[in-house]
């Protein structure tokens, strides 16, 4: 065969543009991909390869109609692999049976490729597939095989064993599922789970030696097809350093994450970027646990389109940072992001995850793009846990136009999730939810009371200017300033009742508090009227 003066392909970094070694039209190949599907030809390889050939012209297309065929017609032979001594490899055999083991994956496709006329080896050496976990080294003989084929001048890879399917956990059953991925893939990606006895066929320059391979960071094809870029770090096990890890993964506009650590999302706090996203780690437990970064692009193409597990980590926790305990109410990813934009919250005013204030009340505001209602809950942890209705009313909406200011004030120090919802104003529905912020307050000191309850009548352009406090203090003169238009008259409603005057836009006065324990606020919202429309309600201290 041609001497190994191929042409090698720079080992780092792969250029990104594609993830072939060369050019490939999967389109055009449609045709001869369905005609290879449909070859029912089993009494000899000989007739096989002059079957699939019918339809292929080039030498790639040979080689693509072999390997169309063989991904779909070659099973895994699960039963075989436990006992490897009875099986043969031979292609004669491997057709016959219709399953065999990587060896005979890789027999097969050499001897249909050499009938076909084009050159191809069958390498073996180590890979990180099935039963690998993330860290371990290689040692003793090699596990794997694959083959190279020779296009247009230069040696390809591919892997027809992993392009036919998937085996499940516990080795016992094979599923077909074609992958595209391992079809002339490109050295640079290939090397990443393919590590060959004889370091010429990694076709790299330079080389990576067993040791780096090892340590290398496992992408699985999934991480190349949806688009994924980078990963950091991108050794595969982590340390956390005072209680923490983090991870990074850059990708193509568009791609949403999730994340599980030991099997839950709740100890991390993962932010999406335009271009990927990153995720901190607070693991609660010491010891190593196993970290999954799964990934799916948010427009839905393929109704097939759920989360695929992209990355896998280790993750070596030796001391744990108790303060970072989350709330169960929280929901990854936390912050504002692209994702938020595109339901219509522009320009937050905190663009991080996570807020801090220290007197206990923060305001976010928000440039509203669509004509949508927004809802607000506020949760705490544990034994505090507020009420649904309390949740809610710790957290006030200002609108003024379109852009929406939200006032919190916490009942308490500790960790609050902050959870917005909205949905469209034309559509009666229920509420969406869209994104969350953690809240944390160290200071002991806060107590803050709820706002005061509004009701339907007490419209979205309203303010309340004072009194901020749903609580009153009892037996005082309060100071009313209300923000309101379109009505008539206003009331305050204690033991007494309290008219309040309009001064340029606003409805003030004062109220007395003595003698009741709830102060209502009331409109005519017609001159005419002898009706009164109830719009908020303040509670009064007890003595």
């Amino acid at each position: 065969p041609k001497t190994m003066t191929t042409r090698f392909f720079p080992a780092y970094p792969w250029d990104k543009s594609s993830l072939k070694s060369m050019p490939v039209d999967l389109q055009q190949l449609q045709k001869l991909d369905a005609y290879a599907l449909k070859v029912n030809v089993t009494n000899s390889v000989e007739e096989l390869v002059k079957a699939l050939l019918k339809q292929a012209r080039t030498d790639l297309e040979k080689v693509r109609a072999i390997w169309i065929w063989i991904c779909h017609h070659i099973e895994y032979d699960v039963v075989g692999y436990h006992n490897k001594s009875q099986l043969s490899s031979k292609p004669r055999d491997v057709l016959q049976m219709g399953k065999s083991i990587c060896e005979g994956y890789a027999e097969l496709f050499e001897h249909m490729c050499s009938l076909a006329g084009i050159q191809c080896k069958k390498l073996s050496g180590h890979a990180k597939g099935h039963g690998y976990k993330t860290g371990q080294t290689f040692t003793g003989d090699s596990d794997h095989a694959w083959n190279a084929v020779y296009l247009e001048g230069r040696w390809h890879l591919l892997d027809s064993t992993w392009g036919s399917g998937s085996v499940d956990d516990s080795f016992t059953k094979f599923t077909y599922r074609y992958n595209e991925f391992y079809f002339l893939t490109h050295p640079a990606l290939f090397i990443n789970n393919h590590f060959p006895d004889n370091s010429n066929w990694q076709l790299l320059k330079p080389t990576l030696t067993l040791k780096e391979f090892e340590n290398n960071m496992l992408h699985n094809s999934n991480f190349y097809t949806l688009g994924l870029l980078a990963a950091r770090p991108d050794t595969p096990i982590i340390r956390t350093v005072n209680g923490k890890a983090s991870v990074s993964v850059d990708c193509r506009p568009g791609t949403l994450f999730m994340f599980k650590l030991k099997g839950t999302d709740e100890h991390g706090l993962m932010t999406l970027k335009r271009h990927g996203m990153e995720l901190d780690i607070y693991p609660q437990k010491t010891g190593s646990h196993k970290l999954e970064i799964f990934a799916k692009p948010s427009k839905a193409e393929a109704a097939d389109d759920v989360y695929k597990c992209v990355l896998e980590y280790v993750v070596e926790c030796e001391s744990v940072d108790k303060a970072m305990r989350f709330p169960k109410e929280l929901h990854q990813p936390v912050g504002p992001s692209w994702f938020s934009e595109r339901q219509g919250f522009l320009r937050p005013s905190h663009s991080q995850p996570v807020l801090h204030t220290n007197d206990g009340r923060c305001s976010l505001t928000f440039t509203l793009s669509k004509d949508i209602s927004v809802l607000t809950s506020l949760h705490a942890d544990g034994s505090s846990s507020l009420s649904e209705d309390m949740g809610r009313r710790h957290v006030l909406q200002i609108h003024r136009r379109n852009q929406i200011e939200l006032k919190v004030h916490l009942p308490h120090a500790g960790n609050f999730v902050l959870k917005i919802y909205s949905r469209k104003k034309s559509d009666p529905g229920n509420y969406d939810y869209i994104f969350n912020y953690l809240i944390r307050c160290l200071n002991t000191e806060v107590k803050w009371p709820a706002f005061p309850q509004s009701y339907s009548k007490w419209l979205q352009d309203y303010e309340i200017l004072e009194p901020l406090s749903g609580l009153l203090p009892a037996n005082r003169n309060v100071q009313f300033k209300l923000k309101m238009h379109s009505v008539a008259k206003v009331l305050v409603q204690a033991e007494n009742t309290y008219p309040l005057t309009q001064n340029k836009g606003c409805w003030e006065g004062t109220c007395n508090t003595s003698g009741c324990r709830e102060v209502f606020v009331m409109v005519h919202e017609n001159a005419n009227h002898s009706f009164y429309s109830h719009v908020l309600k303040y509670e009064v201290e007890t003595q």
